[in-house]
């Protein structure tokens, strides 16, 4: 796919940003649940450390989704940690446009994730599994998979 393809931006208006605070969940259990509501739709979830009440150390959980999947996040929510409300804030989100691109190296192919604002390149990244997969498998340090994933995208592109 051209770069000229890519040229729209993409814009979500029903988005909702579900937010709890949580102090009494054991913190092992963050990356499950994160892992469960991402595996549900959401679009990112993030924990922040907080004090609550009391002194005591909390997360705030933050959990980025679209209305048509609001439904499901919460139960996740619900059932899956100690809270006992949460809250909605409403908000509109812009994304760049995606897409991946291969690029080969000595230790195989990697993907890199580029993004597009108005038909240029603004952003890419080797994608992290890939480079790590490379560099368990052929024993050399993941910095230099993931450099050579970054030159190799540059003289591509």
């Amino acid at each position: 796919m051209s770069f000229s393809e890519h040229k729209r931006e993409h814009k979500e208006s029903d988005m909702v940003l579900l937010q709890t605070n949580i102090d009494d969940m054991n913190p092992e259990f963050c990356p499950y649940v994160g892992e469960r509501l991402l595996e549900a739709g959401a679009h990112d979830v993030f924990w922040i450390p907080i004090l609550m009440k009391k002194g005591r150390p909390g997360f705030l959980l933050n959990v980025l989704t679209n209305t048509k999947r609001l439904t499901e996040i919460e139960r996740i929510v619900f059932e899956e940690t100690t809270t006992l409300g949460v809250r909605y804030i409403r908000t509109e989100c812009k994304r760049l446009e995606r897409h991946w691109e291969e690029v080969t190296t000595p230790w195989g192919p990697i993907r890199v994730k580029v993004g597009v604002h108005d038909g240029k390149v603004v952003q890419f990244a080797p994608e992290f599994a890939d480079c790590e997969a490379a560099a368990k498998a052929h024993r050399v340090p993941i910095k230099e998979v993931y450099e050579l994933a970054r030159v190799g995208y540059m003289s591509i592109s």
